[in-house]
């Protein structure tokens, strides 16, 4: 984590007395009381939350505290995926609140979403009160034993006196070593029994002892096998933007040589317009980065796990290969690709440390030579670069949208996506050359992120733009967070992608299912209703997003003619008081490109519908 990240969870006593040990002045208070004080102790200055009966005793002290601000959500889905958000943003630990049941169990999606994502993130339930537990009780839910796979760790609290240990460790845990999610479970009558409050907390974890600095004789053979290659790639995920090393990973890149390609997760980790990075890899990454790692000789991984969605096939990927593996999680290194040179640590310490063994191997004469390489790079991106076509009928281009909210955006913007088309559209076409200014949900796929995240993130970041580009689908998930932000004046700008279906599983079907367009449309009933289909053709929108995002408290516009995008859009960003929601009409028929279909190899990538790409080469060496 980033000095700014970890210093929020690790505040320093107020005050010492004159033996140099910390102050502890004890505090009479109840649980709820411990649990508000415990939270602005670690630094915690924003809570996504709704109240509900177990946890409404944190709710009355919560409401005289001057540092911690709650923000009043919609929907606990909502609470989760504004926590992710604005620790994304801000480096700090999210935190949502939720009531025992059905209130916490709303809170799975973001929390397995942060776990996917490795986003710190500590989420607070009430529960039933303890002698109640385990008796099916009025919204009893088992919400640490639910959570368990999907949490770094969980705590159930039925002991007040507990309060603030719990939560120091909690906080710890979420922001240290590979970061992650974890559930605070408080029993209602812990909140509400009397208890003692003091600052800091003993804390006692003694099995939890991340490993951050890696070993120096790793390092080593890893900077030997740079030297050595003639085809490296640096492979750079999500956890080099965890780790805050994007300033150490640019010098790296630089003193290597070598092309970087950035995954979904760390996009702006390195800057997309920087001439060594060669796109983002994956099954819709472009086809310079796509066949860099397939034609490659070494693979630097840091901090990056090999997924599906980058590898393909697993068997038929980069087989000529070699792999340097650094990892802050132990369980990443070999789980999918076996590795030549494991490193467990930090990513920041690795690539540091990487960079003086470079040094130490130039110095002694020995640097790679990627001539010939960057020969064979340079011509797979400009035989096949990003692109789309104009619709026949005079429609806007879905990706035409993306790249001009982009590129008319004030300097600093933030963006957030949904799942699917847009998604993809929004990783390709806009930009990210700083870091902390992409936000999606890579490893979960969650529909219903980008409005409650892009909240999350305006809380955090109020003096940054922030446009959430969502799909029609996935608006339709979470869009009631709207009215959140126009009440708590957090003046996010939301772009509708509206093609009037599902459109990445509409692609597939396309693609895939013979154009069976079983429920993918969004913007009609059956089609065998005729009542439906003759209401449709009218032209009626259901529902019209102008007129929800304004019943919402937003500024809301629609844009069909592409001679009226750049004004439409000068006008959203002109906005900055309230909420603003465009619902851009685009064609239904526009596919993601470049393409590796599931379950194939990464050699059968796909620069377009029935163009698949020529290497010039007969034989691998």
């Amino acid at each position: 984590m980033t000095e700014q990240a970890t210093g929020a969870h690790h505040p320093q006593p107020r005050a010492r007395n004159s033996g140099g040990a910390p102050a502890t002045a004890v505090e009479h208070v109840t649980g709820a009381q411990s649990l508000i004080r415990s939270l602005e102790e670690v630094g915690a200055d924003t809570v996504f939350g709704i109240p509900g009966g177990a946890i409404l005793p944190a709710y009355d002290p919560m409401m005289d505290s001057s540092k911690v601000r709650h923000v009043l959500v919609r929907h606990e889905q909502g609470a989760g995926h504004a926590a992710t958000g604005y620790a994304q943003v801000t480096g700090k630990v999210g935190v949502c609140m939720a009531t025992s049941g059905p209130g916490a169990t709303n809170l799975v999606t973001p929390i397995a979403d942060a776990h996917m994502d490795s986003v710190p993130m500590v989420a607070i339930t009430g529960q039933v009160a303890s002698k109640a537990i385990g008796t099916d009780a009025f919204q009893e839910a088992d919400i640490c034993g639910i959570t368990m796979p999907i949490t770094k760790h969980n705590f159930l609290v039925t002991d007040a006196a507990e309060i603030p240990r719990t939560i120091a460790e909690a906080f710890h845990i979420a922001s240290t070593g590979r970061p992650g999610p974890v559930l605070v479970d408080i029993a209602k009558d812990a909140l509400q029994a009397p208890t003692t409050f003091s600052w800091p907390p003993h804390t006692d974890l003694p099995g939890y002892r991340p490993v951050t600095k890696p070993h120096a004789k790793q390092i080593r053979e890893a900077a030997k096998l740079i030297t050595e290659a003639r085809r490296p790639v640096l492979y750079v995920g999500g956890g080099v933007m965890k780790s805050g090393a994007t300033a150490e990973l640019k010098v790296l890149a630089e003193l290597t040589g070598a092309p970087v390609t950035t995954t979904l997760m760390a996009l702006g980790s390195f800057p997309d317009t920087h001439p060594q990075h060669v796109g983002m890899p994956g099954m819709h990454g472009a086809v310079a980065a796509v066949t860099a790692l397939q034609k490659s000789d070494l693979i630097v991984a840091l901090g990056a796990r090999f997924d599906d969605r980058v590898t393909g096939k697993l068997d038929s990927f980069a087989p000529f290969a070699k792999v340097v593996h650094a990892d802050i999680d132990p369980a990443e290194i070999g789980k999918n690709r076996a590795a030549d040179v494991p490193i467990v640590g930090d990513a920041r310490e690795v690539i540091a440390d990487l960079i003086v063994a470079l040094q130490a191997e130039h110095a002694a004469g020995r640097t790679g030579d990627y001539t010939a390489w960057w020969k064979d790079l340079d011509r797979w991106r400009e035989t096949y670069p990003l692109g789309y076509d104009h619709p026949d009928n005079g429609s806007l281009a879905p990706q035409q949208v993306i790249q001009r909210l982009g590129e008319l955006a004030p300097e600093g913007t933030i963006y957030a996506a949904g799942v699917g088309q847009h998604q993809m559209w929004a990783a390709h076409f806009i930009d990210y050359d700083t870091p902390s200014t992409w936000l999606n949900s890579g490893g979960a796929g969650t529909m219903g992120y980008a409005v409650p995240a892009a909240m999350g993130a305006k809380a955090g970041r109020p003096d940054r733009t922030v446009w959430a580009i969502d799909g029609d689908g996935c608006f339709q998930m979470t869009n009631q967070e709207l009215v959140t932000c126009a009440l708590n004046n957090i003046p996010i700008k939301v772009a509708i992608i509206n093609n009037g279906a599902l459109g990445m599983v509409r692609q597939w079907q396309t693609l895939f299912y013979n154009q069976r367009y079983s429920n993918t449309v969004l913007h009609s009933g059956p089609e065998d209703c005729a009542a439906t289909a003759e209401v449709a053709g009218a032209g009626t929108r259901v529902p019209d997003f102008v007129k929800l995002a304004e019943a919402m408290g937003c500024v809301a516009m629609r844009c069909e003619d592409p001679a009226e995008l750049d004004a439409v859009i000068a006008k959203a960003n002109a906005v900055n008081d309230r909420p603003v929601v465009v619902d851009f009409i685009v064609h239904e028929d526009a596919q993601v490109w470049p393409m590796v279909a599931a379950g194939t190899s990464n050699d059968e990538v796909m620069a377009a519908r029935g163009v698949r790409p020529d290497f010039g080469d007969t034989e691998d060496d």
